[in-house]
C-alpha cells in the first residue's frame, strides 16, 4: 500500500475518580484466591457472564465471595480467607454445578468447570432445553433467533426485524435505535456486499442458518470506526467439532421459495465448514401515491402521481472453511465465501399536473422497468497463535473482497394518456445502466497480553485500501425526431474513488476492587481518499486526516446477579459509495436524487448507562445514553429553481422538480431510553419485551431548521412448548412516527405467527408461519415541507405471508470453535445501498 501508515500508539490519559462509598467489614480479607474458567460441557466453549459464588460449607448458604464470570467465562475470587467452601456456578439455560474446593493461603486455579447444559434423552438425539429468545447481557442484547419457530423459512431480513432496537420500514431498509447508520458484521467479519446494498444482501441468507443477532450498542475500540448507532453481529451456526455433520432444508411459501444446505466435518487437526443457499421472491405487488405542491408567489401548482408495481428477483450464497493446527499453540484457517442477488422491478406512474394558468396542465404516464444486482466474493486467511500462558494471543489477517453492483433502467413515456400505449406511440423513451465495482484489501493484526489474573493488554494495527468507483451510461430516444437510442454525452458519469484507512489501537482493563471493573482504550486512524471524474476530467486531490478516538467503559457489580456500566465512545462514518456517487437518478420524474463526493466523515459521541439483572430465568437491562454528531450526514430535498446545495451542471431547473442529496449540514442529539427483559412465567411458555423511546433534536445552521420530537417502539416475543416436540411462537414490533430533518415518517406494526412440529427423534423439523395472517398489506407515510414545496407520499406492499418449511440434520451438531475474523465497520453504510446510482 502506497501509503501504509506506521501509528505508535499511546493509551490516552483518562482518569475515573469513583466515590463507592464505605463499607464496614467485619472481617479482615485473606490471602487466598480461586480462579478457573467456565465452558459449556457440550461446546467446550465459554459461558460468559456466568454466576460463580463460594458459599460456606453446608448447610449454610451464606456466600464467602462471588461475581460474574467476564465474556471467556473466566473469573477469579480474591482476598479468601483460608478454609472449606462450596463453589456453586450457574447460567440461565444450564444446570446448577457444585463441588468442594479447599482454599489455603495462595492462588488454587481450578482450570476448566464444564457446566451442563439442561438436556433430557430423547432417543438417540439429546434435546436441549432452550435458550430464552432474547438474553440480556452487560455489553449486548442477543436474540437467539434459531429458538424463534417463525423464522423459518425466510432470511436474515425476517429474522433482523424481530432483534431488538432494529426497524425495517416499507422498502426494507433497516434502522437501529431509529438510525441506519450502523454496521452490520457476519460472525464478526464485514462484507462489501452488506455495505453496498445491505437490504438486497441479506435476503441471500437463509434464516435456518442464523444462530443469534448480537446488537452491540456501545463497541468497545477494538471495534474500527463503527456506525454511530452499534454494532449488528449475525452469527452463523457452526459445524461438528468431530466427525461429519450437516442440514438440509427446502422451504414454499406465497411469495418466495428457497432451499439451504450445509456439509461439515471435523476429524483430528482439520476441520471443514461448507454451506450452500439460493431462493427466489416473487408475488410481490405494490402501489404509491404522492401529491407534491409548489409554493410561488401568485399561485400553487400541484403535482399528482399513482403507482403501481411488482417485483421478482432471486438471491443466492455460499461458504467453503478449511481450520488446520499443525502444532499446539498453533492454528490456519482459510475462508472463502460469495453472495449473489439480482430482479426486476416493474411499474406504471401516472402523473397529473395542475395549474390555475389556463393550457398548462398536463396529464403523462410513465412505464417504467428496473434491475439490480451484484456479486461479491472474499477470501480470508487468518494465522493465530495462543501460549501456554492463559489468555494470551497474537493472530494475524489477510483478506481480499471483490464487490460488484450493478443496476439500471428504462422507462417509456406517453403523453396525454393515462393508460399505456404500444411502444412506439410513446413521446420519450431513456435507458441507463450503472456499474459499480469495488475492491477491498485488509491487513490486520492483534495481540493480547495478561498482566495478571486481574489487567489485560490488548493493541493491534489495520491497514485498508479500497477502490470503488461508478460507470454509467444513460441514452435516451425522442420517436418523433430519430428512429433510434442516442448515448447522452452529458449525463453518463466514471467516477474512480480510493480510500485508504490505517489505525492501531490499545485497550487496557483492569479490576480496580472485587467489584470494579474498567477499561480504558482507543484508536488512532489516517483515512486518506481520492476522486477522479473521467467525463469531466474533475476530481478530489488527494488528501488525509487523523482522527483519535477514545473510548473508556466502567461496570460496577452491585450484587451476584446485577451490575450497573458506563461507557463512553467517539466514532468516525466514513460515507459508502452510494453516498458519494454524482451520478443523477432521473427514474422518478419528479424527483431526481444524486451522490455528494465531497462528504467529510461523521463523528459521533456516545454515552451510555445501563442497568442489569439476571434472576433464575429472567433477565432484565435498561439503559439511558446519548448521541452526539456535530456533523450528521442527511438527505436534505429542495426545489431545483430554488437550490440549498450545489447542483450538477447536467440538471435544469424546472418548477416541480425536486432535488435530493446527502450532506454533511446537521447537528443531532438523541436522549434515548431502551429496556428488555427475558423470563419464563412457566416451564413452558417463554416471553421476551422490549421497547426504545428517544427524544431527537435535529438543527441544521446551513438550512436554517430545527426539529424536534419523540420516536419509540416496541416488541413481544413469546413461545410455548405444547408438547415435547410441538412448540407454538408469535411476535409483535410496533415503531412510532418519527420525526426527520425535513419532514416526518410514520410509524408501523409488524406481527407474525408460527408453529414448529420435531420429527423423527429430533433430526427434523415441519415448520408453518404466517406473517401478517389478518392484514393483506402495509402502508406507509412520509412527509416533507419546505418553504418551496411540500410533498406527501404514501407506499402500500404486500405483506401476508404463508410459508411451509421442512429441516433435517444429520451428524453430529455441535458447535465448532469461534476463529479470528476481520470487521471492517468504519463506513457509513446501513440502510438501503440503493441509493443514487440506481
Amino acid at each position: 500500500m502506497k501509503h501504509l501508515f506506521a501509528v505508535v500508539y499511546r493509551l490516552l490519559p483518562l482518569l475515573f475518580f469513583i466515590v463507592l462509598g464505605q463499607r464496614a467489614a467485619a472481617q479482615a480479607p485473606g490471602s487466598g484466591s480461586v480462579t478457573g474458567t467456565v465452558l459449556d460441557s457440550l461446546t467446550r466453549q465459554p459461558v460468559p457472564f456466568a454466576s460463580v459464588v463460594l458459599l460456606l460449607p453446608a448447610p449454610s448458604e451464606k456466600a464467602a465471595a462471588g461475581q460474574s464470570a467476564d465474556e471467556q467465562g473466566r473469573f477469579a475470587l480474591t482476598k479468601v480467607k483460608a478454609g472449606s467452601y462450596r463453589l456453586r456456578i450457574s447460567f440461565v439455560g444450564y444446570g446448577v454445578r457444585t463441588q468442594a474446593v479447599t482454599v489455603a493461603d495462595g492462588p488454587l486455579a481450578l482450570g476448566p468447570i464444564r457446566l451442563p447444559a439442561t438436556a433430557q434423552r430423547l432417543g438417540e438425539a439429546v434435546v436441549v432445553t432452550q435458550k430464552p429468545l432474547m438474553e440480556v447481557k452487560p455489553d449486548r442484547l442477543v436474540y437467539n433467533a434459531e429458538q424463534d419457530v417463525t423464522n423459518a423459512g425466510g432470511t436474515a431480513q425476517d429474522v433482523l426485524r424481530k432483534a431488538p432496537l432494529l426497524a425495517i420500514d416499507g422498502d426494507d431498509n433497516v434502522t437501529m435505535r431509529g438510525n441506519s447508520n450502523f454496521k452490520v458484521l457476519i460472525n464478526n467479519k464485514p462484507s462489501p456486499t452488506l455495505a453496498a446494498n445491505l437490504k438486497e444482501a441479506l435476503k441471500s441468507i437463509p434464516a435456518s442458518q442464523i444462530k443469534s443477532v448480537e446488537v452491540i450498542t456501545t463497541p468497545p475500540a477494538k471495534y474500527d470506526g463503527e456506525g454511530t448507532a452499534g454494532i449488528i453481529n449475525i452469527v452463523l451456526k457452526k459445524g461438528a467439532q468431530q466427525g461429519l455433520n450437516g442440514t438440509v432444508a427446502a422451504n414454499g411459501g406465497t411469495r418466495g421459495s428457497n432451499g439451504n444446505g450445509s456439509l461439515n466435518f471435523r476429524q483430528g487437526k482439520f476441520n471443514f465448514t461448507s454451506s450452500l443457499n439460493g431462493g427466489l421472491n416473487y408475488n410481490n405487488h405494490n402501489a404509491s401515491n404522492s401529491e407534491q405542491v409548489t409554493y410561488r408567489s401568485t399561485r400553487n401548482d400541484t403535482l399528482r402521481q399513482d403507482g403501481t408495481g411488482s417485483s421478482h428477483g432471486y438471491y443466492g450464497s455460499g461458504s467453503v472453511g478449511l481450520d488446520y493446527d499443525p502444532a499446539e499453540h498453533h492454528s490456519l484457517s482459510l475462508n472463502g465465501s460469495f453472495f449473489s442477488y439480482g430482479g426486476t422491478n416493474q411499474s406504471g406512474n401516472l402523473n397529473r399536473y395542475t395549474t390555475p394558468l389556463p393550457g398548462f396542465g398536463a396529464l403523462f404516464l410513465r412505464d417504467s422497468r428496473s434491475t439490480y444486482g451484484g456479486g461479491n466474493a472474499e477470501v480470508t486467511g487468518t494465522y493465530t497463535r495462543t501460549y501456554k500462558q492463559e489468555r494470551r494471543e497474537w493472530s494475524s489477517i489477510l483478506q481480499y473482497a471483490y464487490n460488484g453492483n450493478r443496476n439500471g433502467y428504462e422507462f417509456n413515456q406517453f403523453n396525454n394518456t393515462d393508460r399505456p400505449l404500444d411502444v412506439g406511440l410513446a413521446s420519450y423513451r431513456e435507458r441507463s445502466t450503472t456499474r459499480l465495482p469495488g475492491h477491498e484489501y485488509t491487513l490486520q493484526s492483534d495481540y493480547t497480553l495478561p498482566l495478571g489474573e486481574k489487567k489485560t493488554l490488548e493493541f493491534g494495527v489495520k491497514g485498508i485500501l479500497r477502490l470503488t468507483g461508478s460507470q454509467a451510461q444513460v441514452d435516451t430516444l425522442f420517436p418523433a425526431q430519430a428512429a433510434d437510442f442516442a448515448t447522452s454525452r452529458f449525463r453518463g458519469t466514471s467516477f474512480d474513488y480510493r480510500q485508504d484507512v490505517e489505525g492501531a489501537y490499545a485497550t487496557y482493563s483492569f479490576d480496580a476492587t472485587e467489584k470494579l471493573h474498567l477499561g480504558l482504550g482507543g484508536r488512532v486512524e489516517r483515512t486518506g481518499l481520492w476522486a477522479e471524474f473521467a467525463n469531466t476530467n474533475t476530481g478530489i486531490p488527494y488528501r488525509s486526516y487523523v482522527t483519535p478516538l477514545p473510548n473508556a467503559n466502567l461496570s460496577y457489580a452491585l450484587s451476584k446477579t446485577s451490575s450497573l456500566r458506563l461507557a463512553y465512545s467517539r466514532r468516525i462514518s466514513r460515507p459508502y459509495i452510494y453516498y458519494l456517487n454524482p451520478y443523477v437518478n432521473r427514474s422518478n420524474p419528479i424527483s431526481y436524487s444524486y451522490g455528494n463526493p465531497n462528504l467529510d466523515p461523521e463523528l459521533t459521541h456516545s454515552v451510555e448507562l445501563s442497568y442489569n439483572n439476571f434472576v433464575k430465568t429472567t433477565s432484565f437491562n435498561v439503559a439511558l445514553s446519548v448521541l452526539r454528531t456535530g456533523n450528521s450526514i442527511e438527505q436534505v430535498s429542495f426545489a431545483s429553481t430554488q437550490p440549498l446545495l450545489p447542483v450538477p451542471d447536467e440538471i435544469v431547473p424546472a418548477p416541480n422538480l425536486v432535488l435530493t442529496t446527502s450532506a454533511n449540514v446537521a447537528s443531532n442529539t438523541a436522549f434515548q431510553l431502551n429496556g428488555y427483559a427475558s423470563a419464563k412465567p412457566t416451564e413452558k411458555w417463554s416471553l421476551s419485551v422490549g421497547g426504545n423511546v428517544e427524544y431527537l433534536l435535529l438543527r441544521s445552521t446551513a438550512l436554517d431548521l430545527s426539529r424536534s420530537g419523540f420516536a419509540g417502539n416496541y416488541n413481544v416475543n413469546t413461545s410455548y412448548k405444547a408438547t415435547k416436540t410441538l412448540t407454538l411462537q408469535g411476535n409483535l414490533y410496533h415503531s412510532l412516527a418519527r420525526p426527520t430533518l425535513q419532514g416526518r415518517n410514520s410509524g408501523f406494526i409488524y406481527y407474525g405467527l408460527g408453529l414448529r412440529q420435531t420429527l423423527l427423534k429430533g433430526r427434523a423439523d415441519l415448520s408453518f408461519n404466517a406473517q401478517y395472517p389478518f392484514t393483506a398489506q402495509r402502508t406507509f407515510e412520509y412527509a416533507t415541507a419546505t418553504p418551496a414545496f411540500a410533498q406527501n407520499s404514501r407506499y402500500t406492499n404486500q405483506q401476508r405471508q404463508f410459508r411451509v418449511g421442512f429441516t433435517y440434520r444429520f451428524g453430529q451438531q455441535q458447535a465448532s470453535r469461534q476463529r479470528k475474523s476481520i470487521r471492517n465497520d468504519d463506513i457509513k453504510g446501513g440502510g438501503g445501498g440503493q441509493g443514487s446510482g440506481s
